[in-house]
């Protein structure tokens, strides 16, 4: 073999090396985890690691939370569409965004997530923590008017049967799309719930973050994180 081509084939090596780790983004979206370090994403460092190519979050019996636990990307969001891979061994965790920072002694974050857990009785569920509660609940078309007032409108599906999309204890494709007060939750290609949200005590804009909750010891991974921004400014 000539020198040049070793030169390729090394670079080449190299590259799918990299692509084992961060994974290919699909058109129009950028990497927010490299696969390998916790860059650009700060929590504590008890709790969070970089294992077998994932985000871990982790408690055990010695590092049992009095309040919930999150990592949080650097950069507040808007509009997007947010894909990642999740994988829960036990426990409640979720994927928070538009969230706001709270005072001290309370949860660190406070606003929506895209929730799920090990008994399935949150999995994707969008709920609004500490402020306004269930917005939507899984199988539901929720729409929420400009008085608050909100009302389920139609259905995604059975909950039950929306249940069964999910792999226990396995990995799972989870994106959550964004856009003014509308929002869509996708687990493994499934639609979960979808939301029309004009009520102005709805946060248009925020922090990203994943989470560790109060409770027994859980494990939960994310990789595969890949961000498209929507652009600003609009309406629901």
């Amino acid at each position: 073999m000539l020198r040049g081509s070793r030169i390729v084939l090394v670079a080449a090596v190299l590259a799918a090396a990299v692509r084992s780790y961060a994974g290919t983004p699909p058109e129009g979206f950028v990497v927010l985890f490299d696969g390998k370090t916790l860059d650009g994403w700060e929590g504590d460092e008890k709790l969070w690691s970089v294992r077998d190519g994932a985000i871990t979050g982790e408690t055990t019996k010695e590092t049992r939370l009095r309040r919930n636990s999150f990592l949080v990307w650097k950069d507040e969001v808007e509009n997007f569409e947010l894909r990642l891979k999740f994988r829960l061994e036990n426990g409640n965790s979720g994927i928070y965004y538009r969230v706001r920072k709270s005072p001290a002694g309370k949860d660190p974050l406070i606003g929506t997530q895209a929730d799920f857990d090990a008994s399935g009785r949150w999995t994707g569920v969008i709920m609004e923590y500490l402020l306004r509660g269930v917005l939507a609940e899984r199988g539901q078309k929720v729409a929420i008017d400009e008085a608050g007032k909100k009302q389920v409108v139609g259905s995604v599906g059975d909950p039950k049967k929306l249940l069964e999309a999910i792999k226990i204890k396995e990995w799972n494709d989870y994106t959550v799309v964004a856009k003014g007060g509308h929002v869509v939750l996708k687990i493994n290609g499934a639609t979960m719930c979808e939301l029309d949200d004009r009520d102005p005590r709805r946060i248009p804009r925020g922090w990203l973050a994943v989470q560790v909750h109060v409770g027994p010891p859980m494990t939960v991974q994310f990789k595969d994180i890949y961000f498209r921004d929507l652009g600003a400014g609009a309406q629901p």
